[in-house]
């Protein structure tokens, strides 16, 4: 396993390895790896010939007074745990050298990056727009992969790359929990004992919630009320949203079908948390 900081270098090496017929997997991450991007390596890992993992704090995805600095990082930790998910390559690069002095250049997806995590955070979007593109751009890969933790991102990506043609896969997996439930985040880790127990009313609401719609009840309306009932309860919550949404265009809906997903974002404490779940649908 190699690692590799400079952009030119691992474009080349990356183009070279595409000339020599290697299909390229590629997973793109902020580092402090858990269970849920080793999933990720390991299905890369399954369907490439070469995998590369980025590790990258994106700045531009950070609006301010967000946790830019205090997001945990140890490449050290990471490049272990890669090496054992059976990477080949780590493209760790510089911010100055990925938005070098005079960089002006953005990509911006409308529509979809406008509400959920769009409407709470500005300018998300573009920054995860923008470095996406531009690691798409310098690894080359024939398939990205990508939890479906970060719903919205996910779709965000996949609108890019259809809009601009740009010839990746981008592939959704499956999200990976804690054995009690709980989406796995790099952000669980700055919970406190007391706010990890609380964290749990996301997916004890989810479950709640999958239970009423697979029992009959079709009103949206009505399952995110007892949502955010169930997690209202906690002394530490506070709701940034609650909604279901069609899983494709994101539009609000009224009254469930097969492609309603619940998506939530809450904060415990300073934490922001985020899930999802399709209500009818198995994924």
């Amino acid at each position: 396993m190699e690692i590799i900081t400079d952009f030119k270098e691992m474009q080349q090496r990356c183009l070279a390895l595409r000339g020599e017929g290697q299909r390229i997997s590629f997973v793109p991450t902020m580092g402090y790896l858990h269970e849920g991007h080793l999933s990720l390596l390991r299905e890369g890992r399954r369907r490439g010939d070469v995998l590369v993992l980025s590790i990258f704090v994106n700045p531009t995805q950070f609006g301010q007074g967000e946790d830019f600095d205090s997001y945990p990082r140890d490449l050290t930790r990471d490049a272990q745990m890669a090496r054992q998910a059976g990477v080949d390559l780590i493209f760790a690069p510089e911010a100055s050298r990925m938005y070098p002095s005079g960089h002006a250049t953005y990509v911006d997806v409308e529509s979809l990056t406008e509400v959920l995590c769009g409407a709470d955070r500005p300018g998300h979007f573009r920054g995860v727009t923008t470095v996406v593109c531009k690691l798409f751009n310098i690894v080359q890969p024939h398939i990205a992969l990508f939890g479906r933790k970060d719903f919205q991102q996910l779709a965000v990506i996949r609108r890019m790359t259809a809009d601009l043609n740009l010839p990746v896969e981008v592939a959704g997996m499956p999200i990976v929990r804690e054995s009690d439930g709980m989406a796995m985040s790099s952000r669980n880790t700055y919970l406190s004992s007391s706010e990890r127990r609380q964290a749990l009313a996301l997916i004890d609401a989810i479950r709640q919630a999958s239970a009423a719609a697979r029992g009959g009840e079709r009103d949206a309306a009505a399952i995110i009320r007892a949502v955010r009932d169930r997690i209202e309860k906690e002394p530490d919550a506070v709701i940034d949203y609650v909604q279901i949404r069609h899983g494709d265009s994101l539009e609000e809906v009224g009254s469930l079908d097969e492609h309603s997903v619940l998506l939530l974002a809450v904060r415990i404490g300073t934490t922001r948390l985020i899930d999802n779940h399709y209500l009818l649908k198995e994924v």
